[in-house]
């Protein structure tokens, strides 16, 4: 009899378990894994959104080859993605690191100074479009005004197919990607042992050498999470883009991957070939993340965390490894968090 009560108490228990996880498994089939599974299946077939799934034609592999082989928008919306990828990573990784140092003394009033950094992050992305829309402007913006002033002749910037993508580098400096990973960084700052930089005190260390030997690697963690998030984060650019030009810009230099994406599904509603440029970028997002992490052993250091003696041993505990994998899930899940999948 209490061997059946227990029994019975068990099943209630998993019961209720499965009810309270309920609302986000019937989310994750219906509206994460399910569109993932059909969009997979679009990527080898010819669909247009106006006609009925019966209309559906499987092709195989002929949405791949038409991509890589016979369209030549796709590698120029590659390229420009890749191109401000580039530069905006690093440039963004090392002006949010600098800010967060600045915003990290301990000063007088310094809280001020932290909500007024934060505040281009309260900032609608709309509002912040047309902001620099009016600060770029070739002929009566802010920018050239500057310029202007100390003999310099601006150029044409979202006009110029030279100066497109550096204006846009230039806004995802101030932007709200810039001001997230500020906040991560000073977080990270605010959590480094102060023993550690009393020691390096005492060992006569000087600015530039704490930093060296004390902050970067302890800031490591902070700096790879920092890393994977920028690079999902500048492939999926969409927004700006498309506030900016819809059409692509002057000679398409602001013809982004997910802008060209876009077009493909919900402008010319070929859906199929519009969900094989989607996997294609779950291919180089999940390829660029799992090089971040077989780089992690190099560069990445946890305190307390023993070295590997042999190629052989294992790197990461277990729950980072869990970490890993989360991860990794996470980046191509990220692929179909806009709105167009």
């Amino acid at each position: 009899m209490r061997g059946k009560r227990i029994n019975r108490l068990r099943l209630k228990e998993a019961l209720s378990g499965y009810l309270f996880v309920s609302p986000w498994l019937v989310g994750f089939f219906g509206l994460t894994l399910g569109p993932m599974l059909f969009s997979l299946y679009l990527g080898f077939a010819r669909w247009n959104f106006h006609e009925p799934m019966s209309a559906m034609e499987f092709i195989g592999l002929g949405n791949y080859k038409e991509i890589f082989l016979h369209d030549p928008l796709f590698w120029k919306a590659l390229y420009n993605t890749a191109y401000y990828s580039f530069f905006a990573i690093p440039t963004g990784i090392i002006f949010a690191l600098f800010l967060a140092m600045l915003l990290n003394q301990k000063l007088r009033g310094i809280s001020v100074f932290r909500t007024i950094f934060y505040v281009p992050a309260l900032v609608a992305g709309v509002a912040t479009v047309v902001l620099w829309q009016w600060i770029l402007n070739p002929d009566f913006g802010v920018l050239n005004g500057l310029l202007k002033m100390i003999g310099i002749h601006g150029p044409a910037w979202l006009f110029d197919p030279v100066w497109t993508k550096p204006a846009l580098i230039l806004m995802h400096l101030w932007g709200v990607g810039t001001i997230y990973t500020m906040l991560i960084f000073l977080a990270g700052l605010q959590n480094i042992p102060t023993h550690l930089y009393e020691v390096a005190d005492l060992d006569g260390a000087n600015g530039r050498q704490k930093f060296l030997h004390v902050t970067l690697p302890m800031l490591t963690p902070t700096i790879f999470f920092n890393l994977v998030m920028a690079i999902i984060g500048a492939f999926q650019v969409f927004t700006v883009v498309y506030i900016l030009a819809g059409d692509g810009g002057p000679d398409n230099s602001l013809l982004f991957y997910v802008l060209y994406l876009y077009r493909k599904a919900f402008v010319e509603f070929n859906m199929g070939y519009a969900s094989a440029l989607a996997w294609i970028l779950f291919a180089i997002l999940f390829g660029l993340t799992l090089l971040v992490f077989r780089s992690f052993s190099l560069w990445v250091y946890y305190e307390g965390e023993k070295r590997r003696t042999r190629p052989s041993e294992p790197i990461l505990e277990d729950n980072r490894f869990v970490g890993k994998l989360a991860f990794l899930w996470g980046t191509p899940c990220s692929c179909f968090s806009r709105p167009f999948f």
